[in-house]
């Protein structure tokens, strides 16, 4: 098994309509990673997205910037069990960026600086429903958090919402990434409690 921070365990007891089942709010944001973190400067920072033609759509990190960066309020949640409401964070809607990439294919596999990866549907990365956040909670995003840049997908668990990312290749099938391997669920739905196989 791979080295990986130890699981967080919350309080019980509190009851809030916006908490999937199982969950427990936190006010901390814990930090979990699954290898050492990466040291990556924004100058040197890239993102590729590669498509099934063999094509790479690139932008480095003042043109991911250009494409319009806007203010998104969520809450995430963990698959280790805890929740952060009403989170403030700044990044880059992925409808931006895939709008000038086509494609047949429907799942993407999301790659991190560090050798992460995790499966996602196209579905849900568009239509307004994830980004590559740059900034949380007023700050640039700490490199322990994922930045330079992570990817944002506030309604799955967390693990979907990679680390460090550095791009997206499109799959014809929904192969499983880093943790899928390991036993974790192929889609990651909080509200299903869609943890393990």
């Amino acid at each position: 098994m791979p080295f990986a921070t130890r699981g967080f365990s919350g309080r019980r007891g509190q009851a809030d309509t916006r908490i999937p089942p199982g969950q427990t709010m936190v006010e901390k944001w814990p930090v979990l990673s699954a290898g050492p973190t990466p040291q990556v400067k924004t100058e040197d920072w890239e993102f590729t997205v590669h498509d099934e033609t063999g094509t790479d759509h690139r932008w480095s990190w003042d043109e991911l910037l250009a494409l319009g960066v806007e203010d998104i309020t969520v809450d995430i949640h963990c698959v280790t069990h805890w929740s952060k409401l009403g989170m403030a964070w700044r990044g880059v809607s992925l409808d931006k960026i895939l709008q000038g990439v086509t494609s047949e294919h429907r799942y993407l596999m999301a790659h991190s600086y560090g050798g992460y990866t995790t499966n996602l549907p196209l579905e849900d990365l568009v239509g307004g429903k994830a980004w590559i956040a740059t900034e949380a909670e007023g700050e640039p995003l700490h490199p322990e958090h994922g930045g330079p840049a992570r990817l944002l997908v506030p309604h799955l668990y967390f693990w979907k919402s990679a680390k460090w990312v550095r791009g997206l290749t499109m799959m014809p099938g929904n192969d499983p990434g880093f943790w899928e391997r390991y036993g974790y669920h192929i889609y990651g739905d909080p509200w299903k409690e869609q943890r393990y196989r």
